[in-house]
């Protein structure tokens, strides 16, 4: 039996994969990466914009056209919101929702009758995240959200908070280590939430796996800024856990925030990033930004450009604003034309790139310690702890891949969108 995995979207999606890959290994079965001779087909789709719902309903037509004799299991935020609308779609099988992805592997077994085949299970090494060519790994450490962003679909789609044992991550990380595993990131869809519903935080987490795992480098994926508790940033103390984070920010006028329903107004987030920056020199931050919001005004949009300005980000991820049906927002009156969104949006990427290009000049004639990545087709990179991208000079010898090296920093690529370095 041979399955193919496909996923859209979010890092927490890539997380869901990788578990279910290594169950259907521990059950027999073999994980191949071409749809066109596999026996099952599983699509984890996305429904964050009405553009992800498209490219949802896309990846399940084109994976059936590929292999009609294939059985189609579809599982995520899209099939878990409109599931009757996903399972009349062409050759679907299964539909797995949301509440149940942690068994979605022993459900398709049960339901498609999988028969189980124990001796041709294989070691997860075998198929795990390196064979893939990827040297970095997600961990999903809890699911859902208490929150309602006006513009957020995603809690409807994913559910409650429900948050793993510390113990269990600690024992992912430990057993990922050990198939060669330098790097994870810890994921969910609201991470700051960790814990609450089983008695203890995200401090705690991060804790137990700093003293419990010896995984070299550990990253923080996506949270909300208001979810930062007392002690956080004495954290990174410890060298192993990376001086980057992304902090959503959405928008840089109070008033458009609170018609989204944020619960950090632009003062806090300012405090948030001085406290940082005041604690680790290297810190670097990303954040998200909507642009076009309904009812954004020339001078609210003046105001997160001006404000996204004074923070001076790493990264800027840009998002167009498109009425998401099921939100709150979507109701809201005075859209912001396509056009104005476009316009706004090309001023923002400009200042990003700027502003990015400025992070990473800084950063010239250092050596700093970079994950090795790539391949001698692809060429080689990586990033450095604080998420810079850097491209390695090609000569560099394969066998440095998924090492941890100095590399010393030395130019920018012409598009000055990463930094270019030299194995010392």
């Amino acid at each position: 039996m041979r399955i193919h995995l496909k996923t859209l979207g979010c890092r927490l999606n890539e997380a869901e994969l990788e578990t279910w890959s290594r169950e259907f290994q521990a059950r027999g079965f073999r994980i191949t990466g071409q749809a066109e001779e596999a026996d099952l087909l599983v699509v984890n789709t996305c429904a964050v914009t009405q553009e992800a719902v498209r490219k949802s309903r896309k990846l399940m037509s084109r994976s059936g056209r590929l292999n009609p004799n294939a059985r189609l299991v579809v599982s995520g935020c899209y099939a878990s919101l409109e599931p009757d609308q996903a399972m009349k779609m062409e050759g679907v099988d299964l539909l797995v929702d949301n509440r149940d992805k942690a068994r979605l592997v022993e459900i398709v077994s049960d339901k498609l009758d999988l028969k189980l085949m124990p001796e041709a299970a294989m070691e997860a090494e075998a198929g795990g995240i390196l064979a893939r060519g990827r040297q970095r790994a997600f961990i999903k450490v809890q699911d859902g959200c208490r929150y309602r962003c006006t513009f957020c679909i995603v809690t409807l789609a994913r559910g409650e908070e429900r948050s793993r044992p510390i113990e269990d991550i600690v024992d992912e990380i430990n057993r990922l280590q050990g198939e060669g595993i330098q790097e994870v990131v810890i994921t969910g869809v609201h991470i700051g939430g960790y814990g609450a519903d089983i008695d203890t935080n995200l401090v705690q987490l991060i804790e137990a796996i700093l003293a419990d795992t010896e995984i070299p480098r550990l990253r923080i994926g996506s949270i909300e800024p208001w979810d930062l508790q007392a002690g956080f940033w004495d954290l990174f103390e410890n060298p192993r856990l990376m001086p980057h984070l992304h902090l959503p920010l959405q928008s840089g006028a109070d008033s458009v925030l609170r018609r989204m329903a944020r619960r950090c107004r632009s003062d806090e987030y300012r405090a948030l990033i001085i406290q940082a920056r005041e604690k680790l020199e290297a810190f670097n931050v990303t954040t998200d930004i909507i642009v076009g919001f309904p009812g954004e005004s020339e001078a609210e949009w003046q105001q997160t450009l001006e404000f996204v300005e004074e923070i001076g980000f790493g990264h800027l991820h840009i998002f167009a604003y498109s009425p998401r049906q099921g939100t709150k927002a979507a109701g809201l009156p005075d859209p912001v034309s396509r056009e104005l969104k476009r316009q706004r949006s090309e001023a923002l990427h400009q200042l990003g790139e700027k502003m990015k290009r400025q992070t990473l000049e800084d950063y010239l004639g250092k050596t700093l310690p970079i994950l090795v990545e790539g391949s001698v087709e692809r060429g080689f990179g990586g990033y450095t702890p604080n998420y810079l991208r850097v491209e390695i000079d090609s000569a560099t010898d394969s066998e440095l891949v998924n090492r941890i090296v100095p590399v010393k920093l030395t130019a920018l690529t012409d598009d000055g969108s990463a930094l270019v370095g030299s194995v010392v």
